[in-house]
């Protein structure tokens, strides 16, 4: 494709040149086929698959395949409805990084990564809804308020294929504006649809500089993805977990909960899929970054 048919499909800026362009289709392609790939193996579309297949299969007279599977499906959807699987996922993730016990004396920037916000609600009823991940919104504003005179940045657009309607960035002036808050000090990246951008836009955004301390805040379990990424970045950031989703005196907990034990097995699964997805393709500093990356990357030889 030439750079000037490339230039059609991405007229960002008049000065946008060939490898922002192809920068640019990478990351569209990237983003489009990690959501279709989802899509397909995400466990609700295989439970549904599957039980499918099992019609076909009776369809077409083989009924030993379809008892096999159907036998199969029963099995899983037990086991997902009486055991808590998917905090098993959950649980190696959040206890990467801990709560930091003693905030830094000085720091320069505050960085939350979208992630809460339902958009279509939101949009629909013109009132900001918030969903499970509401403590990156509470805890955001807490740093705010203990470092103010640090540069605050949201960065979030819109996480879907569809790209219309309203964005993160939108829902969250929303939320800081009914909260009383000066949204004019806070810098909002709203183009970013993954983690991945959430990183490099902002980056493009503030320039932070090296010596500098920048706090992280997003959910504990999506903190390893982040911080892998923030570091191949070259950009050293204090992960500050919140949100957090599993006790460890409770993973073997039987409980039937079908629903929301099917909910965590989808994060889980997504989010390990995604610290592959991302160490494959080189976009994060290692498979499974933890507090032991921190103090390799963060070290002046590393440097």
């Amino acid at each position: 494709m030439s750079p000037a048919r490339l230039k059609i499909l991405y007229p960002l800026t008049s000065s946008i040149n060939f490898k922002d362009a192809a920068e640019n289709m990478t990351d569209t392609l990237f983003f489009i086929a990690s959501k279709l790939i989802w899509f397909l193996i995400s466990p609700d579309t295989l439970l549904v698959s599957f039980l499918l297949l099992c019609l076909v299969l009776l369809w077409f007279n083989q009924k030993k395949k379809a008892i096999v599977l159907l036998h199969t499906v029963v099995a899983a959807c037990l086991i997902i409805t009486f055991l808590p699987v998917g905090k098993w996922l959950l649980y190696p993730l959040e206890k990467q990084f801990l709560p930091l016990k003693d905030l830094p004396e000085n720091v320069d920037g505050i960085i939350m990564l979208a992630g809460a916000e339902s958009l279509s609600l939101t949009e629909y009823w013109n009132q900001v809804q918030i969903g499970d991940a509401a403590e990156r919104y509470t805890q955001f504003i807490y740093l705010m308020k203990a470092h103010p005179d640090a540069r605050h940045i949201f960065t979030g657009g819109i996480g879907g294929i569809d790209q219309s309607g309203i964005n993160s960035s939108d829902v969250a002036r929303m939320f800081f504006t009914s909260q009383g808050l000066d949204i004019e000090k806070i810098i909002f990246e709203s183009e970013s649809r993954n983690t991945f951008e959430n990183v490099r836009n902002s980056q493009k955004l503030v320039h932070p500089l090296p010596n500098e301390t920048w706090l992280l805040v997003t959910s504990a379990f999506h903190l390893p993805r982040s911080i892998g990424i923030f570091y191949k970045h070259n950009w050293p950031v204090l992960p500050f977990p919140v949100d957090f989703r599993t006790h460890p005196e409770k993973l073997f907990r039987i409980r039937p909960n079908f629903a929301g034990n099917l909910n965590e097995l989808g994060q889980g699964l997504h989010e390990w899929l995604g610290l592959l997805a991302y160490y494959v393709t080189g976009k994060t500093c290692c498979f499974l970054p933890g507090a032991d990356t921190i103090k390799t990357f963060s070290s002046p030889a590393s440097r």
